[in-house]
């Protein structure tokens, strides 16, 4: 059952994006930035602070990995734990805040809140986070709604492009523990996407290896490939339409862009897929990409208790299957 959290504090206040955290954050590295450099990791989490000084909170031991040193060319991997410390002067010589009108629009997406976690109806065209030319993502807005919140980290990302349930982890403990189920397979992710093409038959399991390209601008690309990840996800058609199909997609793994490049290597790339579509127009009325993380269930990470979270189609995905049956 989905519970729904009331939102206050609307006032026109602003938050400071500048203020650092009380405490080092500890971090753990997910699927997604394994194999980074560190400094390069650092700087998606220190937005605006300079490289120089990247270089020297790693020299002084300020950060770590596995609580030990590291130089700035090591390249974290998953399940690393990364000491971030709390940094003044982040966005030096910059003025820029985050007004409470954005942090009470973003709060008003939560899904679900407890004092261990939280579920946000993330928007499509949203980050989860800010970097990579992104100046605020999810994370930031949510810290900035939740002030008085001391710890509040990502357990997993979605796509920019990507809408739907993203789970946060108010707790040290609460992140450790949904790290666990995720990399344990614990946790039931399930997709739905509109797939262009004409399908035939029934439900599909894909098991092809991905392999994640660093390009130049920090660009990811993913293709399939021998010497990849195992990667395996299921598609099962829910509605047939003349050039294309709705499908609930289950996520068995959880790699870069799993469900568009696994779909496109059938030869059913998702709408609106502008990286891996293979230039395939997107149907009418369709003005972002048609990929929805519909529910997320797992045990919650204090008693155990088996919870499912689930976000419908937005009204827009909804009007372009509504033209499509037509």
């Amino acid at each position: 059952m989905v519970f729904f959290i009331p939102m206050t504090d609307r006032n026109n206040s602003t938050t400071p994006v500048s203020q650092p955290p009380a405490a080092p954050r500890l971090v753990t590295v997910d699927a997604e930035s394994a194999e980074r450099r560190l400094d390069n990791f650092l700087m998606g989490h220190l937005k605006g602070l300079p490289r120089s000084r990247i270089y020297r909170i790693i020299r002084t031991g300020e950060v770590r990995v596995n609580k030990g040193r590291v130089k700035p060319a090591y390249r974290i991997k998953e399940g690393d734990v990364v000491r971030i410390p709390p940094v003044w002067g982040l966005r030096e010589g910059s003025e820029h805040t985050i007004s409470q009108s954005r942090a009470s629009w973003v709060a008003e997406n939560i899904l679900y809140e407890d004092s261990s976690l939280l579920v946000l109806n993330k928007p499509s065209g949203l980050a989860v986070h800010g970097g990579s030319g992104v100046s605020l993502g999810a994370i930031e807005l949510l810290r900035a709604a939740r002030p008085d919140n001391r710890y509040m980290e990502l357990v997993h990302r979605l796509d920019r492009a990507t809408s739907g349930c993203l789970l946060i982890a108010k707790k040290r403990s609460s992140l450790r523990r949904l790290h666990e189920a995720f990399r344990e397979g614990k946790v039931r992710k399930i997709y739905h996407a509109l797939l262009l093409g004409q399908w035939a038959g029934g439900k599909r399991e894909v098991a092809l290896p991905l392999v994640t390209d660093h390009r130049q601008g920090g660009e990811r690309h993913v293709r399939p490939g021998e010497d990849g990840k195992p990667a395996l996800t299921r598609f099962y058609p829910e509605k047939l339409f003349k050039d294309a199909v709705l499908v609930r997609v289950e996520l068995l793994t959880g790699r870069t862009h799993q469900i568009r490049v696994h779909s496109a290597a059938i030869g059913y790339p998702v709408a609106g897929d502008e990286r891996y579509g293979g230039g395939r127009p997107a149907p009418a009325g369709l003005k972002r990409l048609f990929l929805h993380a519909s529910s997320l269930t797992f045990n919650h990470p204090d008693d155990g208790r088996k919870i499912e979270f689930e976000s419908p189609l937005e009204s827009s995905l909804n009007g372009v299957l509504n033209k499509l049956a037509v």
